[in-house]
């Protein structure tokens, strides 16, 4: 599947920012402390993407930006990023979207595709080095189930439809990623894709590997499995460990992956290799919200990132906006917040042209402190703030400040201060 373009200013022949990087701390939800990232030469990641049964909206971008900062940063320090995000191609909620639009299932997985891809571009998110489907990652898939059945960690339900479970208690630790009681993972894995209730398990938690072929539903062959299609935790362990290996440095996504999915996909990962744990951070963003309630295509009160485009609000005022707040809190998205970032862009581009300024290389120790502090966000851009409003004002003789910090603001933070000529949005009505 093909990803989109990089951001300019991105690869072997971008300028190298002076002094040295910072070594990256991430809070692991595993250890439930921040820890040092400490990947070898070449860093690991791998991030959960989208179901594409609608357009991406502001909790999508706020995740996505939240690992384009892991990511900026391990390249600052000079590691080579081996970075990689599926794509749900096929799920029951996709399905369920097409049946609803009497659409095509395939058509709807295109577009909206498509367009998350033109909103990663805008925002200026590094893309990843392998960006794969579910549908694509089938056959793989198959043969690792089939391995979780030789195994005994996996059972194929009595009734005749075809349905193949993960056996949890083929993971002893079980239950570590996420931290939660039995009760609560009970609850979330009900509300969020499971089963629990679910005739013919062997435990209530136990997820699905591989469903059996029904009436009306797209299927695939699948060996001795029978056709069918493969459940949404497994999709994400072969993926991830088919290209980056047996453990990775960092499982990310929003905090609505905590339970079950990511801690299912661990236990899967762990099993098939022996290798523990699967991910060394298990890092997870927090959810926007919007009216008092998480942003949800399910609540229908989304902002989508297409139609702030559309209506012609830069990109990167959204990005300034969704980095206001730290990455782990849930927040609110309002008209405040993103007139309070078109505020912050156009001062600090205004001072990126200034003739002169504080200490530029000041500034960028003082951002990638901040910034390998479990992502500090708020902290950074408050640097920045105020070494424009010096810069300005006239304070500070450093001729190369204005030209340096526009450098920190583009590699660290993504942030171009380059202001975009005026093109209409293939939406704009």
């Amino acid at each position: 599947m093909d990803s989109w373009s990089a951001p300019s200013g991105i690869g072997d022949d971008a300028p190298r920012l002076p002094g040295a990087a910072v070594p990256v701390r991430l809070y692991d939800s595993a250890r439930q402390g921040a820890f040092a990232t400490s990947p070898g030469g070449r860093a690991t990641m791998y991030v959960c993407g989208i179901t594409p049964y609608d357009a991406a909206h502001l909790g999508h971008a706020a995740t996505m930006i939240t690992f384009d900062l892991v990511n900026r940063l391990w390249r600052d320090a000079g590691h080579e990023v081996a970075y990689v995000q599926n794509v749900t191609d096929i799920d029951d909620p996709l399905l369920e979207r097409a049946e609803r639009d009497g659409e095509d299932w395939k058509v709807l997985a295109m577009r909206e595709t498509a367009l998350f891809r033109e909103d990663m571009e805008a925002l200026r998110i590094i893309p990843p080095e392998h960006y794969i489907g579910a549908v694509e990652s089938i056959p793989v898939i198959a043969e690792k189930v089939v391995e979780l059945l030789e195994r005994g960690a996996a059972y194929r339900l009595t009734d005749g439809t075809g349905d193949v479970y993960f056996d949890i208690t083929a993971a002893p630790n079980f239950g570590y990623e996420s931290n939660l009681d039995r009760a609560t993972m009970i609850q979330l894995f009900g509300e969020r894709g499971g089963d629990p209730d679910r005739d013919g398990k062997r435990d209530r938690l136990d997820p699905l590997l591989w469903r059996g072929t029904r009436v009306g539903e797209p299927a695939w062959e699948g060996g001795s499995l029978g056709p069918g299609r493969p459940g949404w935790h497994i999709e994400c362990t072969v993926i991830a460990q088919s290209l980056l290996g047996a453990t990775i440095d960092v499982q990310g996504g929003g905090n609505d992956l905590l339970f079950p999915h990511h801690e299912c996909s661990a236990a899967h990962g762990e099993v098939l290799t022996g290798k523990a744990p699967f991910a060394s951070h298990y890092v997870h963003a927090g959810m926007i919200g919007l009216n008092g309630e998480k942003m949800s295509k399910s609540r229908g009160n989304l902002v989508f990132a297409s139609r702030l485009r559309a209506d012609g609000v830069d990109p990167m005022a959204v990005r300034l906006a969704l980095m206001a707040d730290h990455y782990r809190a849930d927040r609110a998205w309002t008209d405040e917040l993103l007139k309070v970032a078109e505020q912050r862009l156009a001062r600090w581009r205004a001072a990126a042209s200034a003739p002169c300024g504080p200490s530029g290389t000041d500034l960028v120790a003082g951002v990638r402190e901040k910034l390998a502090d479990d992502l500090d966000t708020p902290g950074a851009l408050a640097l920045i703030d105020s070494w424009a409003d010096d810069a300005l004002t006239w304070l500070g003789n450093d001729a190369g400040a204005a030209a340096l910090m526009s450098s920190t603001v583009d590699q660290l933070l993504g942030v171009c201060l380059t202001a975009p000529a005026r093109r209409d949005h293939p939406l704009t009505p």
